[in-house]
């Protein structure tokens, strides 16, 4: 069984409750009794993209679990490559895709922004390509690819419009490769449930706020529709023996 603890849009520096909210995220996961397979964060890691957020973050995402950590819209490619990954800066910008291999699955974390900071997402076609790779290489064990914007509506105005752009290249991509187990992604704060390329396509709900829905109160307006008030929230993906995927969404009072 693979059970995977998907968070997303911990946007640190948006508010001043921003570092405390990924906190108690993160110190829910460490004290859990057994081991999670991945921690998979997918994206808006920032809030401004500046260097001191990230140094915030690097410290705040150290887990005795395995994490792997995307890019989103509110993130600079230099600055998250530099401070929180560690590496050499790449002033020219270049998509930061990362994969995790375990003994029982593959990670695939895509880079779906589009510098400078643009709200829409976009695949560009070095990241298909890479994408390609890493599932011409792996036919055996399930695959699990994320990234930041969801591809499909969610019938969220405020969201469908910085959605993912181009989608068909990826959607093609997927249905060639039956051992893509799912499709994981975040930017809509809110936990979602829907389908892509024929997979389970997975939204992550917001650590920092959740996005109210255009039926409810206050959903229709950018001024009222983040909700800083509910506490955050996150998924477990469950795996199991007969290659059933689960999806538990958990609050953290």
């Amino acid at each position: 069984m693979i059970v995977i603890a998907h968070l997303s849009d911990i946007h640190i520096g948006a508010t001043p409750g921003s570092v405390d909210r990924a906190d108690a995220v993160m110190r829910y996961l460490d004290d859990l009794p057994g081991d999670l397979d991945v921690v998979l964060v997918t994206g808006d890691i920032a809030d401004h993209g500046v260097a001191e957020e990230y140094e915030e973050a690097r410290k705040l995402l150290t887990s005795r679990h395995p994490v792997l950590v995307g890019p989103g819209n509110h993130d600079v490619r230099e600055e998250f490559r530099r401070v929180l990954l560690g590496e050499p800066a790449d002033p020219g910008g270049e998509p930061i895709n990362q994969v995790y291999r375990s003994s029982k699955a593959v990670y695939a974390m895509c880079d779906s922004s589009i510098p400078p900071r643009q709200n829409p997402g976009l695949l560009d076609d070095e990241t298909i390509a890479w994408l390609e790779g890493v599932l011409e290489g792996e036919r055996e064990l399930p695959v699990f690819v994320a990234f930041h914007h969801p591809p499909v509506v969610l019938h969220s105005p405020i969201v469908d419009a910085i959605r993912l752009r181009r989608p068909e290249p990826l959607e093609s991509l997927i249905a060639r490769h039956p051992n893509v187990a799912a499709v994981l992604v975040g930017h809509a704060h809110t936990a979602a449930a829907t389908t892509f390329a024929g997979r389970p396509l997975l939204v992550g709900p917001g650590v920092i706020s959740t996005l109210k829905l255009p039926w409810e109160k206050g959903g229709t307006s950018p001024e009222t529709c983040a909700d800083y008030d509910q506490p955050p929230s996150i998924a477990f993906h469950v795996l199991d023996d007969d290659g059933r995927l689960t999806t538990h969404y958990r609050v953290i009072g």
